[in-house]
């Protein structure tokens, strides 16, 4: 690093900035890097960040795109901030350092390592393949709704699992249409549901865990209209991340569109949620 570096100006974004920036930007249209270590990821990154440790950074850095805005974080915004010089040394052209860093985060993060989930998906799948697998993803956290609702005492909980069930169903329906409209373009005869469902193969709730490890994790009561939807959100984030990570490992330009619309969407529950929350 040259001793430059270390006086080129960066603009800063606090918290609330850059959720917005997330929030209502496209996930193909920014790049969000984390250069903390994998470790710091494991427990807790925001959701569709990419890990690039700032020890790697040097090496790694054609992997992020130069000309989309890129938001740099770290643990507080020491490391960030010389992560974000040497990218506007290296010609960047948009470059913002999250101030104070993901200590400073209040909104959802995800968890696990860069890998998790990544079993569903291999990179090589086709836009149909990976709809099929994001098809399976909500049908399973829709079934884990549905199944709470007979559990529950408190009403007002289970009139929240009856919202958030309607909610995944209507996204299964908007990714069902998707892949008929996909598949209806490469075929005289598009698939019926009937069939589409029967080529589900994958059994998996939302963001590649499973039921019982989201409730070892967040631990909420499920009795309580707010913890309801505060594990909704977790697992809206953690899918996200999971449909971000994905889409870096798809081999073609069309599945890699796909997943990020599906990001897309999910990034859409998420401040769906969040008007639910604060209804409450």
């Amino acid at each position: 690093m040259r001793w430059k570096q270390f006086f080129t100006p960066v603009k800063s974004f606090n918290a609330v900035e850059a959720k917005n920036l997330i929030t209502h930007t496209s996930a193909e249209k920014f790049t969000l890097l984390d250069v903390r270590q994998p470790a710091e990821y494991q427990s807790g990154h925001i959701a569709g960040a990419k890990l690039i440790p700032l020890g790697d950074l040097g090496e790694r850095i054609n992997e992020i795109d130069a000309d989309k805005p890129t938001i740099v974080y770290c643990a507080i915004g020491g490391r960030s901030r010389v992560a974000a010089q040497m990218l506007i040394e290296k010609g960047f052209t948009e470059v913002y350092n999250l101030s104070g860093g993901i200590k400073v985060w209040n909104s959802e993060k995800a968890l696990g390592p860069e890998e998790t989930g990544l079993r569903l998906f291999s990179g090589k799948e086709s836009p149909e393949e990976s709809l099929v697998i994001a098809y399976s993803l909500e049908a399973g956290l829709q079934e884990f709704y549905i199944s709470m609702i007979p559990k529950i005492k408190n009403e007002n909980a289970r009139q929240l699992f009856e919202k958030l069930s309607a909610i995944e169903k209507k996204h299964q329906q908007r990714i069902l249409d998707e892949y008929i409209k996909i598949s209806g373009t490469r075929s005289s005869k598009p698939i019926s549901r009937e069939d589409f469902e029967k080529n589900i193969v994958v059994s998996a709730m939302e963001g590649g865990l499973s039921t019982e490890e989201y409730l070892n994790i967040y631990q909420p009561d499920l009795e309580i209209a707010e913890e309801v939807i505060s594990l909704a959100m977790a697992i809206e984030a953690q899918a996200l991340d999971l449909y971000q990570r994905a889409s870096d490992r798809a081999k073609t330009i069309e599945s890699r569109a796909t997943l990020l619309q599906i990001a897309d969407e999910e990034r859409a529950h998420l401040a769906q949620l969040g008007k639910l929350f604060e209804s409450l």
